[in-house]
């Protein structure tokens, strides 16, 4: 017999609120009944679900759906236990049992706390239980900490290994132009190569209901790749969709990857940590690590921001400010400031590392998007 898919399938909001922005429970049952299907067809689902504010606002009697931040956050405590409700009912009705999971990103860039947010989900896959994942929006701070869950998705498609994340929105995937104003734009249907390119095509926003525009999906995209993850891109409306997407026919984009997966500790530094702090390189640095796949060294290095100690996570930009990538560095904040421009002699003299190199090649992962296009 095959080996079992793993996949992680994310609705948006869009796909899952009414005409007056609250959350409608036809939309609910539709997406368990698709996901039921899938899973007798032996695949293995989780769930990454928006949706509490939606769920929410009405009933602590907001007329419309908040836009402060605790606002947000007031109807997304209500809301949270609801939307579990309205899933559970859902998934009941074909036999399944679903589990909530509430993350936020310090789960993700710690790694015993990932490690346990794994096992648990492990365990519940191994039961046939469905994970319904969501951020954690009461305790989380920042305004758009996971971006409508589209980096949530990625994240969690990455940790548990899957075969495959489907991102559902309310637009067929990826088009040259917005299909909405340009009569001539096309879908493109695969890509290989995440460019700089298809950032400027994605332009912003793409719904009035959620905060992810699908810039923030091909992001999502980026880093499920570089978990070795394939992504899909698109609509999920009618019933037998999301089998059609499972099976490469969806209405959407297929973002594939030739690339082997990263190992679970470039992952970890690439995707999930949080850097604690930057340093900047001039150009002889920048391509020793880009284009030389080498070491980063004292010589290279212009300054830093932020303070950091020696085994944190850093990320590196050039001179105009782009981010080049992350990787650990052996050097405290001060030692960087103080061996900026040296020599490696001159630095080993001067603040004595425990190493010469301020971060080596193999703790160092490039997350700088190509110039040109190559899809």
């Amino acid at each position: 017999m095959a080996m079992t898919r793993r996949i992680v399938v994310k609705i948006g909001s869009s796909s899952l609120t009414s005409e007056e922005g609250g959350l409608s429970r036809e939309k609910v049952r539709f997406f368990a009944t698709e996901i039921a299907g899938l899973r007798r067809s032996g695949y293995q689902v989780l769930l990454v679900t928006s949706g509490a504010v939606a769920a929410g606002f009405k009933r602590i009697g907001y007329t419309s759906r908040p836009k402060l931040v605790y606002e947000k956050q007031a109807a997304a405590a209500v809301g949270q236990a609801l939307l579990m409700e309205a899933y559970q009912e859902a998934f009941s009705v074909h036999g399944i049992a679903a589990a909530q999971i509430l993350l936020t990103r310090p789960d993700f860039s710690d790694r015993s706390r990932s490690q346990n947010a794994q096992r648990t989900i492990e365990e519940l896959l191994r039961l046939g239980v469905v994970p319904v994942i969501n951020e954690n929006d009461t305790v989380a701070i920042d305004e758009l900490k996971f971006s409508e869950n589209d980096t949530l998705s990625a994240l969690v498609a990455a940790l548990v290994k899957a075969d495959e994340l489907y991102v559902l929105t309310d637009i067929e995937g990826l088009y040259t132009a917005d299909p909405r104003k340009d009569p001539s734009a096309q879908r493109i249907d695969r890509i290989e190569v995440i460019s700089e390119e298809l950032y400027r095509i994605a332009g912003g926003a793409g719904s009035a209901v959620g905060t992810g525009g699908m810039r923030s999906k091909i992001e999502a995209a980026r880093i499920a790749m570089g978990g070795g993850v394939s992504t899909f891109i698109g609509r999920v409306t009618e019933p037998g969709d999301l089998r059609k997407a499972a099976e490469g026919e969806g209405r959407g984009t297929y973002f594939t990857t030739s690339l082997h997966s990263l190992p679970a500790k470039k992952k970890w530094i690439g995707y999930l940590a949080v850097p604690q702090g930057r340093i900047i390189v001039d150009a002889g640095a920048e391509e020793a690590l880009l284009v030389g796949h080498r070491s980063l060294l004292p010589a290279g290095i212009t300054g830093i921001d932020g303070e950091f100690h020696p085994r944190d996570v850093v990320e590196v930009v050039n001179a105009a400010g782009r981010t080049l990538g992350r990787g650990v560095t052996n050097y405290a904040s001060w030692q960087v400031t103080a061996a900026a421009g040296l020599s490696s002699d001159e630095a080993l003299r001067r603040v004595e590392p425990s190493r010469i190199e301020v971060i080596h090649r193999d703790e160092w992962v490039t997350t700088h998007v190509k110039e040109a296009s190559q899809s």
